[in-house]
């Protein structure tokens, strides 16, 4: 009776946690406390994305599926009207500084993505600065973006100002 009870209580658990993970919840926890080199060290060789060389941007996806998928998609082609794709997107591309201020402490001005204008709301995001760095590697390295890297510096330096 005991070991079906620990059994029961272990598959509550999982479900549990598989729940919360898949909505988003629970806290972004750094994976490292010091980390001062870039999270990518040279662009991915041949062109080649994420889909075809995922070891150099797995932690970035993961931040990418808890916190920006819901808005931006899966495949990073947001929704008309209402959130501005991040594949193919010249608003991204163009400054990455921009980029990492916007997830660092949001941004409500109307902006022209791939000559579309949006007007919505993006809340500043709960993240470490790793967290930030590999994120943005993973959407300027994925759907067709031309690559770019973000280091946890570069991070720091705009979550001072």
């Amino acid at each position: 009776m005991k070991s079906f009870q620990l059994l029961l209580s272990t598959g509550l658990i999982i479900t549990g946690s598989a729940i919360l993970y898949s909505c988003g919840g629970g806290e972004n926890k750094p994976t490292s406390t010091s980390q001062e080199k870039p999270v990518m060290d040279a662009p991915p060789p041949d062109n080649k994305t994420p889909e075809t060389t995922p070891s150099l941007y797995a932690k970035g996806e993961e931040v990418y599926k808890q916190t920006c998928q819901a808005c931006h998609q899966a495949n990073g082609e947001g929704l008309p009207n209402a959130f501005p794709p991040l594949a193919k997107s010249d608003y991204l591309i163009a400054d990455k500084t921009r980029a990492i201020k916007q997830i660092l402490k949001g941004s409500s001005e109307e902006i022209v993505v791939n000559g579309q204008k949006f007007n919505g709301t993006m809340p500043p995001q709960s993240l470490t600065d790793e967290q930030v760095a590999d994120v943005l590697n993973y959407a300027l390295n994925s759907w067709g973006n031309s690559g770019g890297t973000v280091t946890i510096d570069e991070v720091k330096l705009q979550r001072g100002n």
